[in-house]
């Protein structure tokens, strides 16, 4: 790619943005990567990134799919793990674990056949369960409880004195996965119906399927942010989850991905999370009040929606452009 292409491109200021605001907090907090603080910061950063890769999937499958179920049901995960599986014994690394994931992959199945098969829109479908997700937290948690299972304490901790945070294996997870499928191609075909399902399906592609396939892979990735909001407040929080729909939205709106479909991938939402979350520390730093946080993230995803959408204009123009146009 020419390098001057490659400096202008979306992707290109996300990481100058980041690094900036690394900078930032470096000159307001010059402790900012000591060992004592590095494994708090990881710990709080780990389930936005988290929450931002489980609103990828839906979105990069195109037809609209802002998926507002993730928050409640990291959140969701909180509760089974903390409410459900630990009282009846379950709370065990190798069945907590596996079932919290199930649970994640359970339903973002059923946001996904609703979604593809039965041809609901999005946002209605996902409005619902985050309304259903809600409720249910406060049907199995009226209110905030004690103890959490001993994978939660784990992943809190750290190694190497602070340098290695344990809940980096989530993302670690997440990222294995995701590198897994596109070699299987199936982000690829994601892509293909986020980009145009018509030609997809005229090539072959099942599209509800692959459509399913996304929204359960984004359920996966937000029962990971629900296992890393465990072990970040070390309890169970019927309310805790709910906050990071629209930080995930924002994150990957911000990190270049196109909203309507067809472009994008992991790595851009992972810089837009840790803008934001950089965002807040240069807040909290200079003593801003934590009542500005959500004007700043809604300001933020304002501002990513409209860059998000001059740059898709931009490349549906150079697209449309005559054949024998020059480049």
């Amino acid at each position: 790619m020419n390098p001057r292409i490659a400096l202008r491109s979306p992707l290109a200021k996300v990481w100058a943005m980041t690094l900036a605001l690394v900078i930032a907090n470096a000159v307001v907090s010059p402790d900012l990567l000591a060992g004592s603080r590095l494994p708090g910061m990881v710990n709080l950063l780990v389930p936005l990134v988290l929450a931002a890769l489980a609103s990828v999937p839906s979105i990069l499958s195109g037809g609209g799919g802002l998926d507002l179920s993730v928050g409640p049901l990291l959140g969701f995960v909180n509760v089974f793990a903390v409410g459900v599986l630990v009282p009846r014994g379950l709370g065990s690394a190798w069945i907590g674990i596996p079932l919290c994931l199930l649970l994640g992959a359970a339903v973002g199945a059923l946001n996904g056949a609703l979604v593809a098969y039965g041809r609901l829109q999005p946002i209605v479908v996902t409005l619902g369960s985050f309304l259903v997700l809600a409720g249910l937290a406060l049907v199995v948690m009226p209110e905030p409880v004690g103890g959490a299972p001993g994978w939660a304490a784990f992943l809190a901790d750290s190694s190497l004195g602070g340098y290695l945070p344990h809940s980096l294996i989530l993302l670690l997870a997440a990222f294995g996965l995701w590198a897994a499928l596109r070699t299987a191609g199936f982000v690829r075909l994601v892509r293909a119906v986020g980009s145009d399902q018509r030609a997809a399906y005229t090539s072959g592609v099942n599209v509800p399927a692959i459509r399913l396939g996304a929204y359960t892979l984004g359920g996966v990735f937000a029962a990971l942010a629900g296992l890393a909001l465990t072990a970040l407040i070390n309890s169970g929080d019927p309310t805790a989850g709910r906050q990071y729909t629209l930080m995930a939205i924002a994150a990957v709106a911000l990190g270049a991905n196109a909203l309507h479909g067809g472009r994008g991938g992991i790595l851009g939402p992972l810089l837009g999370a840790g803008t934001l979350f950089l965002i807040q520390l240069l807040l909290s730093a200079v003593n801003v009040s934590s009542l500005w946080i959500q004007v700043v993230y809604g300001t933020v995803l304002l501002v990513a929606i409209c860059l998000n959408s001059t740059t898709a204009g931009g490349a549906r123009l150079r697209t449309a452009a005559p054949q024998g146009a020059r480049p």
